[in-house]
């Protein structure tokens, strides 16, 4: 897995990627303990309404940035975004009001909607080899997993010596040495996507026209409305569950987010032996039949508030953390194959957009639901949502495609891409 960090400049990307990530670890655990100072007990209101707004920025944003971006140089627009990160970062420990809150995290999730997509992008350009790239989704997976591990014990670690407001100032930081990893890398040149003359509409609706006539992609949008699910019972109400529910000190919200993180990496550390003896469908929609068994634990702790219920929440949301990564980690795979050099850009930005389109739903049901009529209600709402999703992958994606290498042929029909082309790409 790790042979690929002998790419120099895949290998400053990664660094850049890890440490941004720990910055926006300690910006979770900051902001949900800055809007629980603000709301109280409808921090969970607080909270889903800023990470709805963030979709909002994602959704509407994410194409029409990638269509005027699309022939600018990576390097500018990457450091530019992890600029204009920072900024907004620093304002946040100067936050008094919840709607100061709204502001700066669409100007910042603004920025995140342009950095990621032309990031998740250009890595297969930098290794076009497949197995390295599997590799190197194993590797991003597991960033994100030991940022959801390292970032809350280190929040945990600073908050017993400092306020929660300094943690903003780790995020500042993260951002910053990720603009100077960006800036020492000699990044590929990437073609441009599409021909001049194309409208600024055909481009910003390019990725989604790909996504629907692809049967795996629209499997694809099934399994995110799962993912979006427990994530935002995580990341809304955690904070509740541990100091309402369970009524618990600050650290066991940074306990209880590293616990969601550890069970994302045991996943991430095997899945490039997962996949080569399983394929991504069995391996993805395993994942898609779990979420919503989980899920309904959690109803049972939001109701009920068993005396073992710490370390019935530990073991949830390792389950939860578990089940996601079998999803999240292969997905760009199929986006990969999916997509040939010139559409590759849109159509991972199709995918950030879709995927976080999912949480304009989950992030107000797990928010607004759990402020005005319970934990237990949102929780359940939330199980049904991922019911739903489950259902809608096991029907897209077609049994035949079981070893992941489906009908090429068909395939290559859907994507509206035709057969050298795509060879091309592969190779």
């Amino acid at each position: 897995m790790f042979s690929v960090l002998r790419n120099a400049t895949y290998r400053r990307l990664f660094a850049a990627q890890i440490v941004a990530l720990i910055g926006t670890g300690l910006l979770t655990v900051a902001l949900g303990l800055l809007a629980y100072d603000l709301a109280g007990g409808n921090a969970g209101a607080v909270l889903g309404t800023a990470l709805t707004i963030k979709m909002l920025a994602y959704v509407g944003l994410a194409p029409v940035i990638n269509a005027l971006l699309a022939r600018w140089p990576k390097k500018p627009v990457l450091v530019g975004a992890d600029l204009v990160r920072a900024a907004m970062a620093l304002s946040l420990p100067f936050i008094t009001e919840a709607w100061q809150i709204y502001v700066v995290i669409f100007l910042l999730q603004s920025a995140s909607a342009t950095f990621t997509p032309a990031f998740q992008s250009l890595i297969p350009t930098v290794l076009p080899d497949e197995r390295d790239y599997t590799r190197a989704l194993s590797l991003s997976r597991l960033a994100y997993d030991m940022e959801a591990l390292a970032s809350p014990a280190l929040a945990a670690l600073l908050l017993n010596i400092v306020s929660y407001n300094n943690l903003f100032l780790g995020t500042v930081a993260g951002f910053l040495f990720s603009a100077a990893m960006v800036a020492m890398s000699v990044l590929p040149r990437v073609p441009a996507a599409e021909a001049p003359q194309a409208t600024l509409w055909h481009r910003t609706t390019l990725g989604a026209r790909i996504f629907w006539r692809n049967r795996r992609l629209r499997s694809l949008l099934a399994l995110n409305l799962v993912v979006a699910s427990p994530t935002a019972l995580v990341l809304v109400n955690t904070v509740v569950y541990v100091r309402d529910v369970l009524r618990g000190p600050d650290t066991d919200l940074a306990l209880a987010l590293a616990c969601f993180g550890v069970g994302s990496m045991a996943i991430a550390l095997s899945a490039p032996l997962l996949l080569e003896r399983l394929g991504d469908r069995t391996v993805m929609l395993t994942g898609a039949a779990v979420v919503p068994l989980v899920l309904a634990g959690a109803v049972a702790i939001s109701w009920t508030a068993p005396r073992s219920g710490w370390w019935l929440l530990l073991t949830l949301w390792f389950l939860l953390g578990a089940a996601n990564s079998t999803i999240l980690t292969p997905s760009s795979r199929l986006l990969r194959e999916a997509s040939t050099e010139d559409t590759r850009a849109y159509v991972f930005t199709a995918q950030f957009s879709l995927s976080h389109a999912c949480y304009i739903l989950a992030y107000p049901l797990a928010g607004w639901v759990g402020a005005v009529a319970g934990l237990g209600w949102a929780a359940a709402g939330l199980t049904i949502v991922a019911m739903i999703g489950s259902a809608g992958a096991f029907l897209s994606w077609p049994r035949h495609d079981a070893a992941g290498t489906g009908d090429r042929a068909g395939e290559e029909q859907d994507s509206g891409q035709p057969a050298p082309q795509r060879n091309r790409a592969r190779r």
